[in-house]
């Protein structure tokens, strides 16, 4: 830097030659260099008061638009779960076919536990163990005491508990907001519905995820948060819903069963408008599973599903059916209902050593006959009894949107023999769900058309293959109608509706595998209704029933289930919008219409 001399000599020389004095020059150029500094020193001083003033404008600024953006959100407890993926907590509500609530979500809490910030252990364990009397205070005070910083105490409050642990006023006692399941219909239609739980759960939230039933089987569906607000439509009518299961339990009752089951369902879509299983359970509050015993023992065990059972006579009509669309025999055609059948070592009876001697095809399914459906039976041959009973469903589990729908695969005989062909037309060495009773008799009722059962509802259904013609199938219903109004069914007439079905008396197969019980049965109604135009079928099956209304003991169909499935269609039919046929007016009776001055005046008589 060049340093400019206070004394110039140039100027220090000019000026004496002029008389003046040279300290003036010096004290001149003091002053300019002063007034240079002073100038240089004021722009330093106002450039770092700027900077200043925008550093705290700044800092005011993001700690304000801070202040603002916590006072404008929902407070929250702190969070002590670990970071992970975002736990989607949302799920869809299911409806009824109407729109009616059958599941849905409620917001609640779940309370933990901050150690570290407790303020008097002894006291939290006390009060805690004072409003849930479920846990003990001395492994509370354990749990707070041990060196874990956190702890779950309930994963679910009541807004009264959560008000009474609110009154402990302890720091350490930390609520999380969460959605949880609730059925509002407490025990109706619970083997439909199945049950949910949590899954990965955080403070702030949890996951609900499904255990059983249409939750677990449509878990993906119900989770999906692009479909979030659009609920699950089941098929179910929770009106019917609920008239059969009132009436089901009153039937289980009276006739003294283990259990009972039943299924009603369109026969030209495959929609179920109801599905009921006794005994059962409140998912609300969803019972453990057994670790031992006899599953079907458990009311979790779904009997319309899960329950595979050898259905009796139910399955004449098959044999029969097969035959007609064979072209082996007619609805007139005369069977020999001789006893005894004779097939190797085997005597074939029937029930009570009934002898029906000569009788058509159609009577042989009014008297439900042993002997002459094994007849037909051997007409048609074990491998086209096979195939025919494959293309009705029987051979694998059903479709039906149930998670346990998939291993109730039906108990098939792995030799197939003349007696296992003679024993499975009538309903034994088969052993199959009342869920595939119901598809087949359906499959039957539409016309000879297979359909699947379902539990969704939908304006759209694709048509299976066609199994029965169309001719076939009708005479199939007529004979059916004829068990009814001539056979082994005939509690089974409901005024003004005609009914058409088959009962069908199961003995119980023992547990060891030994024979069968010899006062132990599963029975089955399977019916179809209106006969003239069928619309519904009704599967009722009762365990280990016997009426005791009676001077003796009865356990077929006819006096047990078929009483209890008469009830439901007459209670559910106008539910279900059928009007009851009017009976006409007798062909003698003559009304005569005369005319008065007062108007038309009509009298009757015989």
């Amino acid at each position: 830097m060049i340093r400019t001399p206070l004394r110039p000599l140039a100027r220090i020389l000019t000026a004496r030659a002029k008389g003046e004095n040279p300290e003036a020059i010096e004290r001149e150029n003091l002053r300019l260099r002063h007034e240079v500094m002073r100038d240089r020193a004021r722009t330093m001083a106002e450039g770092r008061l700027v900077f200043l003033a925008l550093a705290f404008f700044m800092v005011f600024g993001v700690i304000g638009a801070r202040m603002g953006l916590m006072a404008a959100t929902v407070p929250e407890e702190p969070k002590s779960a670990s970071p992970g993926a975002e736990i989607l907590a949302q799920r869809a509500d299911i409806t009824d076919r109407n729109g009616r609530i059958l599941a849905t979500n409620m917001l609640t809490h779940a309370l933990y536990v901050q150690t570290n910030d407790l303020v008097d252990p002894p006291r939290v364990a006390r009060e805690l163990a004072r409003v849930f009397p479920e846990l003990k205070e001395e492994d509370l005070l354990r749990r707070f005491t041990d060196g874990r910083s956190f702890l779950w105490v309930r994963k679910v409050l009541s807004p009264e508990q959560m008000q009474q642990v609110h009154e402990i006023g302890d720091p350490g006692l930390l609520f999380g907001p969460r959605e949880m399941r609730l059925y509002p219909n407490g025990r109706l239609a619970a083997h439909v519905l199945g049950g949910s739980s949590f899954g990965a759960e955080g403070v702030s939230s949890a996951e609900v995820i499904g255990t059983a039933g249409i939750e677990k089987q449509m878990d993906a569906r119900l989770r999906d948060p692009g479909q979030a607000g659009r609920p699950l439509s089941l098929s179910l009518d929770l009106t019917v819903q609920a008239t059969v299961e009132e009436i089901l339990g009153a039937g289980m009752t009276m006739m003294n069963a283990k259990g009972a089951a039943a299924v009603l369902m369109d026969v030209h879509t495959g929609e179920i408008l109801a599905l009921s299983s006794l005994p059962d359970f409140d998912p609300n509050n969803r019972p453990n599973g057994p670790v031992s015993g006899d599953p079907s023992d458990s009311p979790l065990f779904n009997r319309a599903v899960q329950g595979v059972y050898e259905l009796g006579s139910t399955f004449k009509i098959f044999a029969a059916s097969q035959a007609l669309e064979l072209g082996l025999v007619t609805v007139d055609t005369i069977i020999d209902a001789k006893t005894p059948l004779i097939s190797g070592r085997f005597h074939i009876k029937e029930f009570r050593n009934h002898n029906y001697g000569m009788i058509p095809l159609w009577d042989v399914i009014a008297k439900s006959s042993n002997v002459g459906t094994a007849r037909v039976a051997l007409l048609i041959g074990g491998l086209r009894q096979q195939a025919f009973l494959k293309s009705m469903g029987f051979f694998e589990p059903t479709s039906v949107e149930i998670v346990e729908a998939a291993g109730a695969k039906p108990l098939v005989q792995k030799k197939w023999g003349d007696i296992t062909t003679i024993t499975t037309s009538y309903g034994h060495g088969l052993a199959a769900s009342p869920m595939h009773l119901a598809a087949a008799y359906a499959t039957i009722a539409n016309g000879g058309v297979k359909v699947a059962p379902t539990l969704i509802h939908s304006d759209r259904h694709e048509s299976g293959p066609r199994v029965l013609s169309e001719k076939v199938a009708k005479q199939a219903v007529w004979m059916l109608r004829k068990v009814v109004t001539e056979g082994t069914a005939s509690y089974a007439e409901v005024p003004g509706y005609d009914v058409a079905g088959k009962t069908g008396t199961a003995d119980k197969p023992r547990r060891d595998g030994k024979g069968y019980y010899k006062d132990k049965v599963v029975n089955t109604f399977a019916s179809i209704f209106p006969a003239d135009n069928p619309k519904y079928v009704l599967i009722v099956t009762l365990d280990e029933p016997v009426d005791t209304s009676g001077p003796e003991p009865r356990r077929t169909a006819g006096y047990t289930t078929v009483p209890i499935a008469a009830e439901i269609i007459r209670r559910t039919a106008p539910l279900l919008g059928l009007k009851p046929a009017v009976e006409p007016p007798a062909q003698d009776r003559i009304t005569a219409v005369v005319s008065t001055r007062s108007g038309v005046a009509a009298t009757g008589g015989n």
